[in-house]
């Protein structure tokens, strides 16, 4: 009795850090993601070619999540059969290529600040998908379905505002000198051209930058709840996350070697090219 004792206060003692943990984890996650959209755009400003910027991302991504895949879930992996391979690549057109494509266009007509914004909107999609596939029930007479159409409601309405209005200047040219140029100062320490301009786009489409935008959060959405049916007779997460990067990676080469003329668009012209696309193939999120 004595034993089972100290092994429950055990248990109860540490699960505080963990929660700690969990949180911090979170939080260093949304901190990375928030980054990934600043560094996209740098890379955007410095020329790199929206074509070959994907393909090098999953090549990184795929060789970070590969190993891992191999070894921690060789007992959990089913055999591979023809059906799960159209599933992998139905799931990497919508949640490698059409999402990171729409992405890439929408922040490259917009800012990175209106990016990170829009996807506020992608659980409220993806909630509206499952309970269309019947995969989410919502009960109205219950607290916790009623939040939850709530909250649909409230990012529906957030999106639809910041998509639609057009509004006045926020911020006051004074304050964007001082972004600027606390951004140059940035770059002087982390080399040259490392953080261009990374202001609104100028020269570009807002509004076609709003429907790429859009684009990108309805396949990250339908990505998201297209998986769940995959993973219950898959049930190896990183394996179907390495599938899914490979056929994504096959996608993007083939429309980057169709469409990119441009031979020096392949090639590295500085360390801070190298730093983005590395940086966005650790942040890889489809």
């Amino acid at each position: 009795m004595a034993d089972t004792g100290s092994v429950s206060n055990k248990r109860m003692s540490c699960s505080i850090p963990e929660r700690f943990q969990l949180h911090a984890a979170m939080l260093a996650l949304q901190f990375g993601y928030a980054g990934f959209h600043v560094v996209s755009r740098a890379a955007l400003n410095m020329g790199i070619s929206k074509l070959v910027f994907p393909v090098y991302r999953n090549v990184i991504a795929l060789l970070l999540l590969l190993p891992f895949a191999y070894f921690m879930e060789k007992k959990d992996r089913p055999a591979l059969t023809l059906n799960f391979v159209l599933q992998f690549f139905l799931l990497a057109l919508v949640g490698i290529t059409a999402n990171q494509g729409f992405y890439l266009l929408g922040l490259d007509n917009t800012s990175p600040t209106f990016a990170s914004a829009i996807q506020n909107s992608v659980p409220a999609i993806t909630f509206l998908m499952a309970v269309l596939l019947r995969i989410e029930q919502v009960r109205l007479n219950r607290k916790d379905g009623i939040a939850k159409v709530v909250g649909t409601l409230c990012c529906v309405a957030g999106a639809t505002v910041i998509t639609l209005y057009k509004g006045p200047t926020v911020y006051s040219p004074a304050t964007t000198v001082t972004v600027q140029s606390t951004a140059e100062s940035a770059g002087m320490l982390m080399g040259p051209g490392m953080f261009p301009s990374l202001g609104d786009a100028k020269g570009k489409s807002w509004t076609l930058g709003c429907v790429y935008l859009i684009g990108h959060c309805l396949s990250w959405s339908a990505w998201l709840v297209l998986q769940a049916p995959v993973l219950k007779k898959y049930p190896a997460r990183l394996s179907v996350t390495s599938f899914t990067c490979f056929f994504g990676l096959v996608q993007f080469f083939i429309i980057a070697a169709a469409f990119e003329r441009d031979a020096q668009a392949w090639l590295f012209h500085s360390g801070a090219e190298a730093f983005s696309i590395v940086y966005a193939g650790l942040w890889l999120r489809g």
